[in-house]
């Protein structure tokens, strides 16, 4: 494991959402409480800015589509907000994938992410 450094702990209040870029790749830092969320900042779908999106709890909303992932573990649970024969072209182009998380710790009252640059 390769932990890289984010944030300081008190750069994030809780329920708020910041993006970081490393390594020309962005993440998206959520804080919930005394917990910390790590992942891909751009949507699955089509590639909406989720650190724009509205969190509630751990799930995590993008502002393109509204589709929605629980930032615990990444699974999908609303692909997109369409319905009837949108939704379903929609799925066949291009089918619902999981947000990619990452492992975080708090190490010095720093926010790290397991990712290898």
């Amino acid at each position: 494991m390769s932990f890289v450094e984010v944030f300081k702990k008190d750069e994030l209040n809780d329920g708020e959402m910041k993006m970081k870029e490393i390594g020309g790749h962005e993440f998206m830092i959520a804080r919930i409480g005394d917990n910390y969320y790590a992942s891909d900042n751009r949507c699955p779908h089509m590639g909406g800015n989720l650190s724009l999106g509205k969190l509630d709890g751990t799930v995590i909303t993008c502002p393109r589509h509204h589709s929605q992932f629980d930032l615990i573990d990444g699974h999908v649970i609303r692909w997109t907000d369409w319905t009837g024969i949108k939704l379903s072209l929609g799925k066949v182009l291009k089918s619902p994938r999981n947000l990619k998380t990452y492992e975080v710790m708090i190490e010095d009252d720093m926010i790290k992410i397991d990712y290898t640059v």
